[in-house]
């Protein structure tokens, strides 16, 4: 095990429990529930599908359905690329955006 791969293991230790599984999976699915449902109200309560806010959303989906199911990718890389530190926080910004 590599000096990098032990240091994502540390941090993303304190992560790995259910309730915080949970709300990602939630978060998750609500995101990509409100795009589904209705795509033209969704994206004027966020400011628009603009080329920073749609791929961020996308992406941040995808690491929080990863991080929520439970897997772990073998490689250090991807383990930070689905990295929940940053996909979270996002999901709470989009979420924050549409229900404030």
């Amino acid at each position: 095990m590599s000096n990098i791969e032990r240091a994502i293991k540390t941090v993303h230790a304190p992560l790995m429990k259910l309730p915080l599984k949970l709300l990602a999976i939630a978060m998750a699915v609500a995101v990509a529930g409100l795009v589904m449902w209705e795509p033209h109200q969704f994206a004027e309560a966020i400011g628009g599908f603009n080329p920073v806010i749609a791929p961020l959303m996308i992406w941040a989906t995808c690491s929080a359905m990863v991080f929520g199911m439970s897997f772990v990718p073998h490689r250090w890389y991807w383990q930070l690329f689905f990295s929940p530190i940053i996909a979270l926080p996002i999901l709470i910004y989009i979420l924050g955006l549409y229900f404030l």
